[in-house]
């Protein structure tokens, strides 16, 4: 397995390039610039601007610049906050994300899954039918619908939550619902169908005939085959949770990876879009990773 996860992390190299390549051409070909504002500086600002940062130079050369201070682990200056570089701002930025992400993954998996087994145990039935709508509501129904009437009736109406920000405990309650929300959608109706596909299993019945209690064959038998469907929706599901959820953090005001990806691609601040693409990225194929190795653990007779 160790060499298989040394190949792997080799292999996403050129993955992750080619990523950086083309980000890279698509910021630089949106319109207007970083230095572009309502108050047209002088042309000769503007080109002494252009040249502190090496605007000036062909692509080419500045994508070359740009990797080797990545090399260094420098993700460069933002060109529209010159008091603070990428890596500062992403600092600052991702432990809010990945503390509101963390909760939301933790809620999701937790009451997504214990829906989704239990409408698996009561198939067709009223429960099942009960969660299965309201996992299909969490699904259909989308975040800016859902967040906007989570502060009308929880903060506005009863007064019970406090609408934005994160100073205090309560002030996560709203956002982190919103986020894990849709997660938790999908992970019961994934669940559920592999749970009734695991159930007509042969070693299952065998199990029963046993005398087993439906607990024991739940927990001990049942779930972790179950799970291999969710843990590969988990991969990409948890990288966009843990950078941060736009539409919720501009709606709770949360300054957050999500909300300053925003800000970034709206400044056209290159170097802050490319190192926010660069960090979603890496999440991404590393949490891939693990969920392959995970499969291992899930199901003895996958072997690499």
């Amino acid at each position: 397995m160790l060499r298989y996860t040394i190949s792997r992390l080799i292999s996403v190299i050129p993955t992750l390039l080619l990523v950086m390549m083309i980000t890279f051409l698509l910021v630089h070909a949106a319109p207007g610039g970083p230095f572009d504002s309502e108050r047209t500086l002088p042309s000769e600002m503007q080109a002494r601007l252009q040249a502190a940062y090496g605007l000036d130079q062909p692509l080419w050369v500045q994508f070359g610049n740009y990797l080797g201070g990545l090399l260094q682990g420098d993700m460069g200056p933002s060109f529209r906050y010159p008091q603070s570089s990428v890596n500062e701002l992403i600092g600052d930025a991702a432990p809010v994300s990945l503390l509101l992400g963390s909760l939301a993954f933790v809620i999701a998996v937790v009451f997504g899954s214990a829906a989704g087994i239990m409408a698996a145990l009561r198939q067709n039935r009223a429960t099942d039918h009960l969660l299965m709508t309201v996992a299909m509501t969490g699904i259909s129904v989308p975040a800016f619908v859902v967040a906007p009437l989570l502060v009308l009736l929880f903060a506005i109406t009863l007064g019970w939550l406090p609408a934005s920000g994160l100073s205090t405990p309560r002030h996560f309650i709203l956002p982190v619902f919103a986020l894990a929300l849709p997660t938790a959608a999908y992970v019961a109706r994934l669940i559920r169908a592999s749970m009734l596909e695991v159930l007509k299993g042969q070693f299952i019945r065998t199990a029963r005939a046993q005398g087993l209690s439906s607990r024991t064959l739940v927990l001990r038998y049942a779930l972790k085959p179950a799970l291999i469907p969710v843990v590969s929706y988990l991969g990409p599901a948890v990288a966009a949770l843990l950078s941060g959820s736009v539409v919720i953090e501009q709606i709770f005001n949360i300054p957050g990876l999500g909300r300053l990806f925003i800000q970034s691609a709206l400044n056209r601040d290159y170097t802050l879009v490319m190192g926010l693409v660069i960090l979603y990225s890496t999440l991404l194929v590393l949490l891939n990773l693990i969920v392959d190795l995970l499969y291992a653990v899930l199901d003895p007779r996958v072997r690499y």
